[in-house]
């Protein structure tokens, strides 16, 4: 298996890039509440997680260079609903807490999740 690539991964590359798109074109052009209020949700673990495990490695605080694990990301995915939902809006009055937030959050980090353990469920997928 090949070394997780972090800040090169795909992933994380396409992530970004659909997150500048709907940032600073589609809401300006397109009136949806899903582009609005949610879709930007989906790719907080794609966009979020391979900076931070960046991070880690960099202070030897992650060991290896495998893709995200399990474990790290429903770890951050905790951490990042708590403190968007539930601290945020208690320290910031003009911020509300929004469950289905969460539920964006989750469906993002499953599908992250799938596509970086990609070849547990699909050898092929992944060349070595």
């Amino acid at each position: 298996m090949r070394p997780f690539r972090y800040l090169g991964d795909p992933l994380f590359l396409v992530a970004c890039g659909a997150y500048a798109v709907n940032r600073w074109w589609l809401k300006a052009h397109v009136h949806s509440v899903f582009l609005h209020s949610y879709f930007d949700d989906l790719l907080l673990i794609p966009c979020a997680l391979p900076v931070l495990l960046w991070v880690e490695r960099r202070l030897k605080l992650r060991h290896h260079d495998l893709p995200p694990q399990p474990d790290e990301m429903l770890f951050q995915l905790i951490i990042w609903s708590i403190l968007f939902e539930w601290i945020g809006p208690y320290l910031m009055p003009h911020v509300t807490g929004d469950p289905w937030d969460v539920v964006a959050y989750a469906v993002g980090t499953l599908f992250a999740g799938l596509w970086w353990q990609r070849h547990r469920w699909w050898p092929r997928a992944v060349s070595t």
